[in-house]
């Protein structure tokens, strides 16, 4: 289904230049403002948004197929998630955060390449587990099908009450997601995602080099992106997270500018949280940590 803005909505970046004027735009936010290639005689008029990547991952190292999101810390883990490579690295310990620090990981974007919708359009799609039937039917999936459990999946996770003392927003546009950002933090933020070599596309064993920056020990706004016919983002605030940068150097050669996010409080997640599993702690006992995927958005004061 071909969804055509209007002029009044071309462009969502230049309402985040305006909102931050002093604050460059990641490159995997800049990513996700380009509409397919194959759409490039329609520019920013159309957006051809019935059209799926067969994505079924979430842009970390645990394929999470139609199950719920590992970022999302109320849900336990499937058993899929439960068998997958216990060498891939995907949560680890904030003690582990220092030079010489070897880890398993694979750095890759979603095989979602959804991209932002102009918010004048974003907002005319409903986003609702009340109107499921009209926005399949208005994004041309069908009923049924793997996408649509998906999509069901991600609304009801945005709709769900969120932990105690987390703020929590599904932004469907970038405008709103600077929005959320910007209420939480005020306008003098700044944004990063993890930043990897163009060329890295497998498991790599990584070693932290020296640099690991603490970014912030709170004042945390985190953005993920969910699976969706067009870029949703699942942002939350805590007042126990905290947020590094960590350089890492590959087997081979070739560097990673990760950030790394560190919660310092997991005694209200699901005691079977992957994340539990991964690491074989309790609820609540240390401070456990993850890399975000590049396509995932860290805010924080300047």
């Amino acid at each position: 289904m071909q969804i055509v803005a209007t002029n009044a909505a071309l462009r969502p970046e230049l309402y985040w230049k305006s909102m931050l004027p002093n604050t460059p735009i990641p490159k995997s936010i800049t990513d996700l403002l380009h509409f397919d290639q194959k759409e490039e005689k329609l520019g920013y008029g159309g957006v051809n948004v019935g059209v799926y990547k067969g994505y079924h991952g979430s842009g970390t190292n645990v394929n999470v197929g139609v199950g719920h999101s590992p970022f999302d810390y109320l849900y336990a883990a499937s058993e899929t998630q439960s068998h997958d490579d216990p060498n891939v690295v995907l949560f680890f310990m904030e003690k582990d955060l220092h030079r010489g620090t070897k880890l398993n990981s694979h750095f890759t974007k979603a095989s979602n390449e959804a991209t932002f919708l102009p918010r004048q359009v974003a907002d005319s799609i409903p986003f609702s587990s009340n109107k499921v039937k009209d926005i399949l039917n208005k994004l041309s999936v069908e009923p049924g099908s793997d996408e649509a459990k998906i999509m069901k999946n991600t609304i009801n996770e945005c709709e769900a009450k969120g932990l105690k003392g987390e703020e929590k927003y599904c932004a469907t546009s970038l405008e709103s997601m600077v929005d959320f950002a910007t209420s939480k933090l005020g306008k003098n933020i700044k944004a990063f995602s993890t930043e990897k070599a163009e060329n890295e596309t497998k498991l790599q064993k990584y070693t932290i080099t020296q640099g690991v920056k603490n970014l912030a020990d709170n004042n945390v706004v985190v953005c993920h992106k969910q699976n969706y016919p067009y870029a949703v983002f699942y942002c939350h605030k805590t007042d126990t997270t905290k947020a590094y940068f960590v350089p890492l150097e590959s087997a081979n050669g070739s560097r990673v500018k990760a950030i790394a996010v560190c919660h310092t409080d997991t005694s209200k997640w699901n005691p079977k949280h992957l994340a539990f599993k991964v690491l074989k702690v309790q609820p609540g006992t240390v401070p456990i940590c993850h890399f975000l995927p590049e396509d995932h958005v860290v805010w924080l004061l300047k």
